[in-house]
């Protein structure tokens, strides 16, 4: 098992036991093959929920260049949607995990079509 399976088989874990979802493994292997090298880099592998900087990040370079979507508040909210099914306390927030929370919310799963 190579590396990518192995946090792979951490994300999965962390949608079944923090999110209480079950994970559709193959979108979940295209989101994070879509992450790149950011999940080999323990700052750029997580998302920090309490920065705002940090969250206007994922909603311009993530939602709105990636998922195709219009610019609105609904895109924050979204967000803050994702950080609290994550659970607000979970202090590792991974990318992959939180991108793949965005793609279900807003259905754009063809997007790794």
């Amino acid at each position: 098992m190579g590396k990518r399976d192995e946090l792979i088989a951490k994300y999965a874990d962390d949608l079944k036991n923090k999110c209480g979802m079950e994970p559709d493994m193959d979108l979940l292997t295209k989101v994070t093959i879509g992450c790149g090298p950011a999940i080999y880099n323990d700052d750029a592998s997580t998302v920090a929920g309490s920065q705002e900087s940090e969250l206007e990040t994922v909603k311009n370079n993530f939602l709105i260049k990636k998922l195709g979507l219009a610019d609105g508040p609904e895109l924050m909210d979204a967000i803050q949607q994702a950080i609290a099914t994550y659970g607000k306390s979970e202090r590792n927030k991974y990318r992959a995990v939180f991108y793949y929370l965005l793609v279900k919310q807003f259905g754009k799963e063809s997007v790794y079509g």
